[in-house]
């Protein structure tokens, strides 16, 4: 039988339906916002990425990256890459839903999912991809004290975007703005 919340989260995002965008000037990569019970409440999975990466190294990050030609789907590519990533299997992985695209700086857009697994869970981080594994409670992204909001200039528009806080580390950009919509999809339900 499914936890309560996971289907809460499950509803949350079918009511809340996903907001694409089109630009064929950005690169297309899918990541997989992950979520499961740990110690009595409900933690995302977060990865701080090695200096060897191409992109956006020592950053905090959701599994995921580009699309290869094999994969079929841009849910598909973020299932892979989470398994390349933290060695989470893809019989584990149960989709919840969609999550709005999202533009980067770096000139991707990302697709993100929600997704759960079963817990607790062996994960095995690539050694190259992967300084740090990161659980953060949703309870502490929830926390006023945890989120701060910075304005920066770009392209001539002042853009406000929220910055993160958890255990000495600093979640910005666009990991941030998908912890965002998350949150602000799931309102105030019991998760």
């Amino acid at each position: 039988m499914r936890a309560p919340e996971i289907e809460t989260i499950r509803q949350a995002l079918a009511d809340n339906p996903k907001k694409t965008i089109d630009d064929p000037s950005l690169r297309p990569a899918g990541v997989l916002l992950v979520v499961y019970p740990k110690d009595g409440e409900y933690c995302v999975l977060l990865n701080k990425r090695s200096q060897l990466v191409e992109y956006h190294k020592g950053e905090i990050s959701f599994p995921g990256g580009s699309v290869d030609p094999e994969d079929g789907t841009l849910l598909a590519t973020a299932i892979r890459e989470t398994h390349e990533e933290m060695g989470i299997l893809p019989d584990d992985i149960e989709y919840l839903g969609d999550l709005d695209d999202m533009p980067t700086i770096s000139h991707f857009l990302i697709n993100a999912f929600v997704a759960t697994i079963p817990y607790p869970y062996d994960f095995k981080p690539s050694e190259f991809e992967v300084a740090e594994v990161l659980e953060v409670p949703i309870s502490h992204l929830r926390r006023e004290a945890s989120v701060r909001w910075e304005s920066r200039l770009r392209d001539g528009i002042v853009r406000t975007s929220p910055t993160y806080v958890y255990d000495g580390h600093v979640i910005f950009g666009a990991t941030a703005m998908v912890l965002e919509n998350f949150l602000d999809i799931l309102g105030d339900a019991p998760i």
